[in-house]
């Protein structure tokens, strides 16, 4: 009795009687019920629907896990066969590289065949193809090995656009090498009927070497064009299997335009000399006819200051108006006295490398140089250049308050030259650009923060 009374006040000191207990087992049980029915009907993490089927991860034989929808699992399976076709086919053209370098050309280098000049002449810059693809292979397989050691069965987490963008310096040895397909093939006629050991040798690797899988030298040369042209509908698998949401969606994107792009200009440069044959066409939007144009001025610039690819940055480039004023007191006359003419303007900057074991994400050092480059707009067909560049080094930019929407631009004991943009922010931000630059190089600048004193002897400086 004492006991059972005990237990009563302790009950009633708790506060919880026999009716609040009742409710609060009837609420965890509503709740509970609510929860199974959430978890029967979750939304999918990758598209957010709900129509997931009821089993459980170890239900599923696949181990996929179980908040994704049927439509979701298919893609990913896609997008991972998709990604896996893109590396396997890489290390695969990889290899017929190597054979080209060490079933071909070393030996007949070492036998002494072909002359240095007549093996150049063949082979291009298969050398240089050879590096790109080992770096690009060892940051895919990378990738690749990080996703699985994460347990991304999946490889949600390859990003392979990211990758190509940091790579897109290959898309210029791709065009070497393309535009020097002809006259190889042509050469390697030639010599092929001039010379009988060389002849000989053809014949017996084709038909004795089990690692050429009885291909010729002319089929394996084509390795190079048959990669370059299959990367557009690699990259189109990929994305066709990748939710917009996804962090690498915009990056394949750009990757599939840019290349696409740099086909359309290999097939526009052989048309120029006269070959018959073209890449595989891709349609044109006025985006990728632009891109082509800049590609075009790009190697221009690149070809005219004589810079390194790999350490060389366009920091911008477009279109700009430009004229030369004849005195240094254009601004009191207002810039409507100035008579301009549109121009294609690059910003180029030579940056040295610190680190050498990659390309496009190798680490930027100091600056070296920085030059503006001024072509004129394509006239039959080709750019021509205004005047040789403009070094920074001996330049001084400046901006009055009373021409907000110009900015000018001295060279030392020259000439002067009024810029202007359409749009006055983006002429402001080109000012920015090259006098930071201007200011960066010259000691004497640095000095005198790169502003025109007594010491510099120009008619064009403004007093």
């Amino acid at each position: 009795a004492t006991r059972t009374k005990s237990a009563d006040v302790e009950r009633a000191d708790s506060g919880i009687g026999q009716m609040p207990a009742r409710k609060w087992r009837n609420r965890a049980s509503e709740t509970l019920s609510s929860l199974q029915a959430w978890e029967a009907h979750r939304p999918c993490t990758d598209c957010g629907e709900r129509d997931l089927p009821v089993e459980t991860d170890v239900q599923n034989c696949n181990q996929r896990r179980a908040d994704l929808c049927e439509k979701c699992r298919k893609r990913r399976t896609e997008r991972k066969e998709s990604v896996l076709e893109f590396v396997n086919t890489e290390a695969s053209y990889g290899e017929d590289l190597r054979i080209i370098k060490e079933e071909f050309y070393l030996p007949m280098q070492a036998a002494g065949l072909l002359s240095q000049e007549q093996l150049q002449g063949i082979f291009s810059n298969i050398q240089e193809l050879i590096d790109l693809n080992e770096n690009f292979l060892e940051i895919l397989q990378e990738e690749i090995d990080q996703a699985f050691d994460q347990g991304d069965n999946d490889l949600m987490t390859v990003c392979i656009g990211e990758v190509f963008l940091e790579f897109v310096n290959m898309l210029p040895a791709f065009q070497t090498y393309c535009l020097q397909q002809s006259s190889s093939v042509n050469m390697l006629n030639a010599l092929e009927k001039e010379k009988e050991l060389l002849r000989i040798f053809l014949n017996v690797s084709q038909n004795d070497n089990t690692a050429l899988r009885r291909m010729n030298l002319r089929s394996f040369l084509m390795a190079p064009l048959q990669r370059v042209t299959k990367y557009p509908l690699l990259l189109s698998r990929i994305i066709k299997a990748t939710t917009e949401y996804h962090p690498d969606h915009g990056s394949l994107r750009e990757a599939k335009s840019r290349i696409e792009s740099h086909l359309e200009h290999i097939n526009m440069k052989t048309k120029q000399e006269g070959n018959t044959w073209t890449l595989r066409s891709f349609r044109q939007d006025s985006k990728k006819k632009r891109e082509v144009i800049n590609i075009e001025m790009r190697e221009t610039a690149l070809k005219t200051v004589g810079w390194l690819r790999e350490e060389t940055r366009f920091v911008m480039e477009g279109s700009l108006q430009l004229a030369q004023p004849p005195d240094g007191q254009w601004v009191k006359k207002g810039s409507k006295t100035l008579k301009f003419q549109n121009m294609q303007v690059l910003l180029l900057v030579n940056m040295k490398r610190v680190s050498e074991s990659s390309l496009e994400s190798a680490e930027p050092g100091p600056v070296k140089d920085a030059v503006l480059v001024l072509i004129r707009d394509k006239n039959n067909g080709k750019f021509h250049l205004l005047r040789e560049p403009l070094r920074l080094s001996n330049c001084i930019v400046s901006t009055d308050p009373d021409c907000d929407d110009t900015f000018e631009l001295i060279e030392i004991r020259r000439e002067a030259f009024v810029f202007r943009d359409s749009d006055r922010a983006r002429t402001h931000h080109w000012f920015r650009q090259i006098r930071r630059y201007s200011r960066e190089l010259g000691s004497w600048k640095k000095r005198r923060n790169a502003l025109p004193n007594i010491m510099i002897s120009t008619p064009h400086t403004r007093p």
